[in-house]
């Protein structure tokens, strides 16, 4: 179920004294199965552009596409849109409200319809895709840590049973532990076959994660590739007010002090193994005769 994004701008207040350009003649296309990084820096309209994406803004113009179908069609609705395209805000106290974890996972399904069956198969779905034990269930959510909160805000969205999850800043505020237990949690979605749109700050994430990289300045694309070809760009990333992730610059500084190191690394795992091979060879070369 691919997305394609047409030509679209958005501006808040029109025609008023505060009148902005959030987005501006944004085009791009999302497949089926992609795990896709939005980045850029703060205002760049990465917020705007993925409440676009189900529905949650409608354009000032252009279009948004979802599986072929213009999602503004005259006359239509946009409950499909919403089963189809899940949102995580980057605030999970803001979508949940429930008085227990299972009825806050829940309230989607039965807001479909389905049985009360389904619903509690859908709820024990969600939660374990998720990572949230059963003993968890009949809590409050506002009694959890902050990523036990976080996850239970992704399962929500999650049994609807969407085909794309968007995720603004799922991993913001937590601890490490925290933050990995939510990233882990959104890579097995992704393995499982669902598209992901992951909004983040963080450069490391999303240079382990993505496959494919947006990124946004000033409500327009500047680029758009693998984050290997994204962060290899070292000027660009600063003129945008970005940074590479560490490692980058960590093989850059080897390679000044005379290691032949690639520079072109984007994982700690990468370099890792970039500089156990050139420890290696120079090893080697010291132990021959």
């Amino acid at each position: 179920m691919p997305i394609e994004v047409r030509d679209l701008t958005h501006i808040y207040n029109k025609g008023s004294a505060s009148e902005s350009v959030a987005l501006s003649g944004v085009s791009l296309r999302i497949e089926d199965g992609e795990f896709v990084g939005l980045i850029g820096p703060t205002g760049s309209g990465k917020s705007t552009l993925i409440q676009h994406l189900n529905g949650l803004l409608k354009p000032t113009s252009g279009h948004v596409l979802v599986d072929g179908r213009d999602i503004w069609e005259k006359g239509g609705s946009l409950r499909w849109l919403r089963q189809k395209v899940g949102l995580v805000f980057q605030y999970a106290e803001q979508q949940v409200f429930e008085e227990t974890v299972r009825q806050d996972i829940a309230f989607g399904p039965r807001n479909l319809g389905l049985s009360e069956r389904e619903v509690e198969a859908r709820v024990k779905a969600a939660a374990a895709m998720v990572g949230l034990p059963a003993d968890l269930l009949q809590r409050s959510p506002f009694e959890l840590s902050g990523g036990q909160l976080r996850r239970v805000a992704i399962a929500g969205v999650v049994s609807m049973q969407p085909q794309v999850l968007v995720l603004d800043e799922p991993a913001a505020g937590l601890d490490p532990k925290g933050r990995d237990e939510v990233l882990s949690h959104v890579q097995d979605m992704h393995e499982s076959g669902m598209t992901v749109i992951l909004v983040s700050h963080n450069m490391e994430d999303v240079a382990r994660l993505c496959e494919r990289l947006l990124v946004l300045n000033q409500g327009q694309i500047v680029a758009n590739g693998t984050p290997r070809e994204v962060f290899s760009r070292a000027d660009f990333i600063s003129e945008v007010g970005l940074r590479a992730p560490d490692v980058v610059a960590l093989m850059e500084k080897l390679r000044e002090r005379g290691w032949p190191v690639r520079t072109d690394v984007v994982s700690v795992e990468e370099a890792f193994a970039e500089i156990a091979r050139e420890l290696g060879q120079a090893k080697g070369a010291r132990a021959s005769p």
